[in-house]
């Protein structure tokens, strides 16, 4: 008998493509097994006991739990996640991270594991990213923007119960857009003073998203925390203002 964690992370590998025998060699399982485990009708949630209810998809849906970290997961789930079905039923919820930042791995693990306690999370390795992967039956409950094709090419809004934690966790959702597709810079110029030239140097934050609901949300919320921001271009957001900058280093600071 092999392990939950471990049918999990073999159905995960099969589901991004590799053929059953990759999977095999690889794992050392039998194909045999793998398949049976694909053709079984929803084997997962019933082998975890994924049967307590969604707080969405209850009768009176409520907030998912530890709003707080919901906010950062759905600003990294915009940014760079995806959710994709599973063959035998579920979902699967998948975060990049870059390798070179193991502060936000970690901190994304933390952040599923807030929401969705029940539902095992693993990491799938890439060259120079991995995959924070998480199966459940609710992820689409939970993130709604959910759908076919790329997000910047279809329609990005929040639901009222989602743009209520986001009110009341605002610097969350900014830190977790930021984690995935933001970057905090120093940038450099020069003045002549006195007939010198001399050389200033000043950090910045950028922010970058191909999809103009997603810029929207990300600057709407900027200024509801009040931090000054402009366009450097169609698709990136500026913090360069002194005090803008300094509000950004206290509630996001650098990546790590």
């Amino acid at each position: 008998m092999y392990d939950i964690k471990t049918r999990q992370e073999v159905l995960a590998l099969v589901s991004q493509g590799h053929s059953l025998n990759s999977v095999s060699k690889r794992t050392g399982i039998s194909r045999a097994a793998i398949r049976s485990w694909q053709t079984r009708v929803d084997p997962l949630p019933r082998m975890t006991g994924q049967s307590r209810p969604c707080p969405r998809c209850r009768p009176a849906p409520g907030p998912p739990a530890n709003p707080a970290s919901y906010a950062y997961l759905l600003g990294l789930y915009l940014g760079d996640g995806c959710i994709s079905a599973h063959p035998g039923g579920g979902h699967y919820l998948r975060i990049a991270c870059a390798d070179a930042w193991p502060g936000l791995i970690e901190m994304c693990r933390t952040a599923i594991g807030a929401v969705r306690p029940e539902d095992r999370i693993y990491i799938l390795r890439k060259q120079g990213c991995v995959m924070v992967t998480s199966y459940g039956r609710h992820w689409p409950c939970l993130f709604p923007q959910h759908g076919p094709g790329k997000k910047h090419l279809r329609r990005i809004v929040l639901e009222p119960w989602q743009q209520q934690i986001v009110d009341a966790h605002p610097w969350e959702l900014l830190r977790g857009l930021f984690h995935s597709d933001g970057c905090r810079v120093t940038n450099w110029t020069t003045r002549v003073v006195a007939g010198e030239t001399k050389r200033y140097e000043y950090p910045r934050y950028f922010f970058s998203n191909l999809s103009t609901d997603v810029l929207c949300l990300y600057t709407d919320t900027l200024d509801a925390v009040g931090v000054a921001w402009q366009r450097a271009n169609a698709k990136n957001i500026s913090v360069a203002k002194r005090a803008s900058v300094a509000l950004m280093d206290a509630h996001i600071g650098a990546k790590y």
